[in-house]
């Protein structure tokens, strides 16, 4: 007998209280460990309320415990996992001299593994924190915190990739965000929810024939970590598969050249260090080991010497090519299929790198439900064949 749809959101629930219940259990960090506790009562509450009927109060509760109790703790008594201070103190470098890395850092807490453009999202922090003094009231603290930022990034990006779809309301997008998927990073950590939010972007641009916004959306995804090449191939795919050649080379144009406007003056200023901390840092070649060592199989490759490293790079280097042929041969034209594409590419990424963690699959995860959220209309949901007349008409909206 098929499970009713209220037996089907009660064992979700109960499912996503047991994870978050793993943290308190095994984590040894602070911020996980809370974000256990809070998110597991929510949950429970969450899975209660839908046995007896109440969908809506068990979102709310899902949100409360699993994302606001959490997170205004977490930002208030200015816990969080290492990245937000990363980010922050990256803004107040960035304010004071220009520059965006400690040169010649001696510990895992002073490396940056980010592009420049990450540095942005830690400046309300430097300059609240210039006009009212460090720490400051709680105001200051909540404004200046940069989960708040990563946060604002990502709704803002995914609501204008919705609106370009013309999509309607889905009760996914609340259920998403409640999700561990979206509200562990929220509340701890945040660095991840900018790229996907702007992945999300460049694909519903790209879907609905915008590539000058699907390239402007990718620059700024590129400009925070260099894992977001993966969303330029599939984007340009889709544009040329839907909108032709013109499109795509725009929107390849378009990232370039705001990339370059955005990484260049960084990387000049600091070679070397943009080098050792943005890209051997997090392949596990720089001088301090990557804390970002998840048993996944790239990292267990890798610890078997140099050879183990050479090889799990060379496995990462075939994924690719494959994830590349098969937008050549097969290339996606839905917001669907570019999204689960993209999620594929990343996910072998994320499995097959030197140094990797199992929270880094909550992107791809995110890409794809986000993706199911959206309901376009006809004219948005699918490229359809190229005719003279589509061009025409094409070209006027994307001029």
């Amino acid at each position: 007998m098929t499970p009713s749809p209220a037996a089907r959101w009660t064992a979700g629930w109960l499912l996503a209280a047991v994870w978050a219940l793993s943290f308190p259990l095994f984590s040894s960090l602070g911020p996980h460990r809370l974000w256990g506790w809070c998110a597991a009562a929510g949950y429970l509450a969450a899975a209660a309320a839908t046995a007896l009927g109440h969908r809506r109060a068990a979102l709310g509760a899902a949100l409360l415990g699993a994302v606001a109790l959490p997170l205004l703790y977490l930002v208030l008594t200015g816990q969080g996992q290492s990245e937000v201070g990363v980010i922050e103190r990256s803004g107040r470098l960035l304010l004071d001299s220009g520059r965006l890395y400690v040169d010649q850092p001696a510990g895992v807490e002073e490396y940056t593994p980010y592009l420049p453009g990450m540095a942005l999202l830690g400046l309300p922090r430097a300059l609240l924190d210039g006009a009212f003094g460090p720490g400051g009231g709680w105001a200051v603290r909540l404004l200046g915190d940069a989960r708040i930022w990563c946060a604002a990034a990502l709704f803002a990006a995914t609501w204008a990739g919705r609106r370009m779809l013309g999509a309607a309301p889905s009760p996914l997008l609340p259920v998403l965000v409640a999700s561990p998927v979206v509200a562990l990073p929220l509340a701890v950590s945040g660095v991840d929810l900018p790229l996907a939010g702007l992945c999300c972007l460049a694909l519903a641009a790209a879907v609905s024939g915008r590539p000058a916004v699907a390239g402007a959306a990718l620059a700024a995804a590129c400009a925070l970590k260099w894992t977001a090449l993966p969303a330029v191939a599939v984007a340009v795919a889709v544009l040329a598969a839907g909108r032709g050649a013109r499109a795509a080379v725009r929107c390849a144009g378009v990232t370039a050249l705001g990339t370059a406007a955005l990484v260049l003056p960084g990387a000049l200023l600091q070679p070397a260090e943009l080098w050792r901390q943005v890209f051997a840092f997090p392949t596990g070649r720089a001088a301090v080991a990557t804390p970002a060592s998840s048993p996944l199989p790239g990292h267990l490759l890798s610890g078997l010497g140099s050879w183990g490293w050479y090889l799990t790079v060379a496995l990462l280097v075939l994924g690719g090519l494959g994830v590349g042929i098969s937008l050549l041969v097969r290339p996606p034209r839905t917001v669907v299929a570019a999204a689960d594409r993209l999620a594929l590419g990343l996910t072998l990424a994320f499995l097959l790198a030197p140094a990797g963690r199992f929270g880094y699959l909550a992107l791809p995860l995110l890409l794809v439900v986000w993706a199911r959220s959206t309901t376009p209309g006809p004219a948005a949901s699918r490229i359809v064949a190229r005719s003279r007349p589509h061009r025409r008409r094409a070209g006027s909206r994307t001029s």
